[in-house]
């Protein structure tokens, strides 16, 4: 029985992958540094550090963490601009998000920052409904390592142990994700998963080891959720 669901953020709650890629280019090529699709799909899954450093590596330039840092803010500022007058976010993803949320225990497990994930959560109106966020962190390997979906279940654990609820399984949990590393780290850590083609195709989540894959989560409801894994 499914106990628990996590999202992914980028690409599963709010659409904006080309959106961070748009910020990235922007951003990067005033640093000299180029970004081209494939580098930044290839990157997947990977914290923000990861990938500047991952940039400037492949460019040859050497890279502070002040620097990073700078580089980081001002992609993020960039991309609030970008979302600021057209949020990515469907409103059958919000309502979907609504529904589960009665049923079941949502978190979020992603490798943005946490200061990017409460931003869009706020202006979607759906902050309320997770009650678990596993952000970018220092002592996580990012995506695809488990580590972020079983730094999930063990908060979610710890919130059920303290009130007096028996913890959930890995295999209780079901991830949605949009990208092989993610249906990779989430398989890893034993949960069942559902891969959403907003940002590669069908068949590259196949590969990954998606148990399901939709073309659109605004789609769903809870019952599906149910008949698929319940």
């Amino acid at each position: 029985m499914i106990q628990a669901i996590f999202f992914d953020f980028n690409g599963v709650i709010i659409n904006d992958e080309r959106i961070h890629l748009k910020a990235y280019r922007d951003v990067l090529t005033a640093e000299g540094v180029e970004l081209t699709d494939a580098d930044y799909f290839a990157s997947l899954g990977m914290d923000d550090i990861a990938f500047v450093r991952a940039a400037f590596a492949r460019a040859n330039q050497s890279l502070t963490d002040e620097h990073a840092r700078e580089v980081i803010d001002r992609e993020h500022a960039l991309h609030r601009e970008f979302i600021a007058q057209d949020l990515p976010v469907p409103s059958g993803v919000v309502a979907f998000i609504k529904q589960l949320a009665r049923l079941y225990e949502l978190g979020i497990v992603s490798m943005a920052e946490r200061s990017e994930i409460d931003h869009v959560l706020d202006l979607a109106g759906i902050k309320d409904r997770f009650s678990v966020v596993v952000s970018a962190a220092t002592d996580l390997n990012h995506k695809p390592a488990p580590d972020c979906y079983l730094r999930g279940l063990e908060r979610l654990n710890d919130t059920r142990r303290s009130e007096r609820k028996l913890p959930a399984l890995a295999a209780e949990c079901v991830v949605i994700e949009d990208a092989p590393p993610g249906i990779k780290a989430a398989r890893a850590a034993g949960m069942k998963t559902i891969g959403v083609t907003t940002t590669v195709n069908e068949q590259a989540l196949r590969e990954a080891g998606a148990d399901v894959v939709t073309a659109n989560l605004a789609d769903w409801n809870a019952d599906a959720v149910h008949h698929l894994f319940g």
